[in-house]
């Protein structure tokens, strides 16, 4: 019997990432993991409907044994079995994000599991904190595809916080080896566009957004276009502002709030994108933090980024820890960094 994994989720930035990533890698590799101090660097810690979504999703598809799985519980442990391809229906019961359910036991089914998967996911889809499912689509899915993946998607409807009610579908092929990534020239830009989605807010929101964004970037505004939302759930707003390269394609987001002014969305917004096209690097911050996993299950690679988060750093110890994976990190300056893995 395999010597159970015993992880302190307080460690660095402290966040669901931890527990997430600890789940896919007990399912992939059949050890039993205890996380305790789960979420400990939050406002609020310990499991929120998301997370628990999460943990009970990595049990459901390989038959596991879970304890601790409660809102607000601090320490989850797990006992996995084999994993299982199969169709899943995962709901967060709420807004919670649905893509960091999909995070969490995409690669365990790709890697394990035989045949065709396919998985249906209900909550929230465009949540901050999370990778929303554009980016999923556009940026992260296509790079993952390049190693050896083979993933679809389909797409129902948003949810937005607090609402939820957001839908969407994968479908994908078990039995995958992920080939190296080497992601260190972004090539030329092939296109750039923006989208406010909108859905029971003035019209005037999504205007404001586009317009500031536009004005920014020196962005035409032909390509800044509105989406505004049919009978959705409920209220939300989400501008979105996409680089397609020769090599990649990012997503930057931005979430309306309540007493946030559409100027200031927008503005956050271009200041992101202002940085990533300064920088010349094809990897941004947020796909930074997606590409280490499947590098460390899969035959390695390379990719120039930004200046790491705390959230990437604290993924990689992490990784280190519990993978064959070695990773060396080099900056040429403070937005020109490139991450080796190693196995």
């Amino acid at each position: 019997m395999k010597t159970m994994w015993q992880i302190d989720g307080s460690k660095g930035e402290g966040g669901g990432q931890i527990l997430r990533s600890s789940l896919a890698l007990a399912v992939l590799t059949g050890t039993p993991v205890r996380i305790a101090n789960i979420r400990a660097g939050r406002a609020k810690p310990g499991l929120m409907r998301q997370h628990l979504a999460a943990v009970r999703a990595a049990a459901t598809i390989c038959g596991g044994e879970i304890s601790g799985d409660s809102i607000g519980s601090t320490e989850v442990s797990l006992r996995p079995g084999a994993v299982k391809g199969g169709t899943y229906t995962f709901s967060t019961g709420g807004a919670g994000s649905t893509t960091l359910v999909l995070q969490t036991i995409l690669l365990p089914l790709l890697l394990r599991s035989e045949g065709t998967s396919v998985l249906r996911f209900e909550g929230g889809t465009h949540n901050p904190m999370a990778p929303p499912f554009d980016f999923l689509v556009k940026a992260f899915l296509p790079l993952l595809a390049t190693m050896g993946a083979r993933v679809s998607t389909s797409f129902e409807r948003h949810g937005f916080y607090p609402a939820g009610g957001g839908a969407f579908g994968v479908t994908l092929e078990g039995g995958a080896r992920l080939s190296a990534l080497h992601l260190r020239e972004r090539g030329a830009i092939l296109e750039h566009s923006a989208e406010a989605v909108f859905a029971q807010i003035p019209a005037s929101v999504a205007f404001r957004e586009l317009e500031t964004l536009a004005d920014a970037l020196e962005w035409p505004r032909a390509i800044c276009k509105p989406n505004q939302l049919v009978r959705p759930k409920g209220p939300g707003n989400v501008l979105m502002a996409t680089v397609a390269s020769e090599h990649v394609t990012e997503v930057f987001t931005g979430f309306g709030e309540r007493g946030v002014r559409a100027e200031d969305v927008a503005g956050a917004v271009a200041t992101e994108v202002a940085r990533y096209l300064r920088a010349g690097v094809p990897v941004g911050e947020h796909l930074a933090d997606q590409l280490l996993l499947p590098m460390a299950l899969g035959a390695g690679g390379s990719f120039r980024t930004l200046s790491l988060s705390l959230h990437a750093r604290t993924q990689i110890a992490l990784l280190e820890q519990l993978c064959d994976a070695r990773f060396t990190v080099t900056e040429a300056s403070h937005d020109d960094v490139l991450v080796e893995c190693t196995i």
